[in-house]
């Protein structure tokens, strides 16, 4: 049975930190909690009397392992919850919809906190920091996102440790110096391909900052994007060209960015032509990681699940307002290196490696749901 470990405490840096020691706080993460116990949280559980609270929680494609463990952490703080979901089916153009279910409630049915999972939800739920027309969005209820990897680049909000507003959450992507050196660490480059979807507000901040990472490091960025069909969405005809065109064009790493579309493109399609073109692909999620990457600095959805009921816990039950709660990553990132992928590359890990990552392969590869 997978372990789960219960995190009452945050104790990581704000999300986009910059690089991360690969041979120090990695060594430090194999077989450790991404989060460790701090002194008892402010929040404390509501008393068993009290009115559950009214949670709305917003899924990209259904609930997921992050979900799972914002529900195991509320139950476990004994925390009364009453939860509406709400699915957009990868389609973003559902998100007006349910603002306007939301903000039709009466004041007595109105949710006390939402939920969010990813860029593209927390957006349309929530909207830009510097948005004029409030109207379409969400007002005066807190929000918690989840998956977010920009929140700043996005413009979900203005600063990380003081968000201004009642949006906070929490990001699940290393800094991408500290992706960069792990890539390097594994097998050096002087050019990285990235494949992404251009009308994805996430995906495009990481792309710029990547392109300053890489004038930094010394390095060439490779850009590619999908496709599109009729009617403007994204679209995976001709991904597998692009990705064997960045292979020839000398990439050293195909870099798989926390994009949404990709996550539903890449088990079947991106991944499988990166390894027929022999080209290592490197993930940036979990998600991608399971879908065959064959090196990931990830974060475990269910531990980000848990630290997002966290905050809501500090939010709903220590009464901390939503715009004084920083933005944060976990504290440890998981390096994992598929075995599988490595023989069919004919690229296994340096032996130092094998001191510190997380292996996995074809046998223990799930997809994170």
């Amino acid at each position: 049975m997978k372990r789960r470990t219960l995190l009452i405490a945050p104790v990581g840096a704000a999300a986009g930190a910059g690089a991360l020691g690969v041979l120090g706080p990695l060594r430090a993460a194999r077989g450790a909690s991404p989060m460790t116990a701090s002194p008892t949280p402010t929040a404390t559980a509501a008393p068993a009397s009290a009115r559950p609270w009214r949670i709305w929680a917003i899924t990209y494609r259904g609930r997921t392992e992050v979900e799972r463990g914002f529900a195991d952490y509320i139950a476990a703080r004994g925390v009364p919850v009453e939860i509406t979901w709400r699915d957009i089916a990868l389609d973003p153009a559902r998100l007006p919809a349910i603002v306007a279910e939301i903000r039709a409630l009466p004041p007595e049915a109105r949710p006390d906190l939402i939920h969010t999972w990813g860029t593209g939800v927390t957006l349309g739920i929530a909207g830009r920091w510097d948005a004029r027309d409030r109207g379409r969005y969400v007002e005066g209820i807190p929000v918690v996102f989840s998956l977010v990897a920009a929140p700043v680049g996005a413009g979900i909000v203005a600063d990380l440790r003081a968000p201004g507003r009642a949006v906070t959450g929490v990001g699940h992507m290393a800094g991408l110096a500290a992706q960069a050196q792990a890539m390097a660490s594994y097998r050096p480059f002087r050019r990285i391909g990235i494949l992404y979807s251009a009308n994805e507000p996430n995906s495009v901040a990481v792309l710029d900052e990547l392109r300053g990472v890489g004038r930094r490091q010394g390095f060439e960025v490779l850009e590619r994007t999908f496709g599109v069909d009729a009617a403007g969405r994204p679209s995976g005809a001709g991904a597998a060209e692009l990705v064997q065109g960045l292979a020839a064009a000398g990439a050293g790493w195909l870099y798989m960015p926390p994009d949404s579309f990709l996550n539903t493109q890449a088990r079947e399609l991106v991944v499988p032509a990166a390894l027929a073109a022999g080209l290592p692909a490197f993930a940036s999620t979990e998600q991608l990681m399971a879908a065959g990457a064959l090196l990931g600095l990830v974060s475990h959805y269910y531990n980000v699940g848990q630290f997002a009921a966290y905050k809501a816990e500090q939010i709903l039950v220590g009464r901390v307002p939503a715009a004084r709660i920083p933005v944060e990553t976990l504290a440890r990132f998981a390096l994992q290196v598929d075995l599988g992928a490595a023989r069919r590359l004919g690229l296994l890990p340096p032996l130092e490696m094998f001191n510190y990552a997380e292996l996995i392969g074809d046998a223990r590869r799930g997809k994170p749901s």
